[in-house]
């Protein structure tokens, strides 16, 4: 029995494969943070949120969603419009909404990130939490890869 995505081993080419690979594992982050994010309004201590966190809540929450879509997208316009005809540049287009979608869910864990900690911990704490995944996020998906290509290690 064939795959969804055999079409692409037969060719030798893994990319679109590798691509949705990489898919499946950012998408479940960006599910459960908007899922948790879902829940939230519903706690019995939501309405003691003031402006600032309202807003940071609700920023955090169109990000995730955001992240969710641009994630789930690549995998679902490979299912509707198989078979593709244009494979690189189908590849160039779900490669750009995954990084459109990785940058959304890295704003979105920044912003929780502080929104939880600050309601925990206090501002000052919540803060500096926020910035400190703020600058892991960066280093660990977009400075580390940067240096490894340019380096010729990859």
């Amino acid at each position: 029995m064939s795959s969804a995505f055999d079409d692409n081993e037969a060719t030798g080419d893994g990319d679109l494969t590798d691509l949705l690979g990489e898919l499946r594992v950012l998408l479940p982050a960006s599910q459960l943070l908007s899922g948790f994010l879902i829940a939230v309004p519903f706690a019995p201590g939501f309405s003691r949120l003031v402006g600032s966190e309202q807003h940071i809540f609700l920023a955090t929450f169109i990000f995730s969603l955001i992240s969710l879509v641009m994630l789930s997208g690549p995998a679902i316009q490979h299912r509707l419009i198989r078979p593709l005809r244009d494979r690189e540049r189908f590849k160039v287009v779900a490669g750009r909404q995954m990084l459109a979608g990785a940058v959304t869910l890295a704003i979105a864990l920044v912003l929780v990130t502080q929104l939880v900690l600050s309601a925990v911990m206090g501002d000052t704490v919540g803060n500096i939490a926020a910035a400190a995944l703020g600058a892991l996020i960066a280093l660990m998906w977009w400075v580390l890869p940067w240096w490894l290509r340019s380096r010729g290690h990859v």
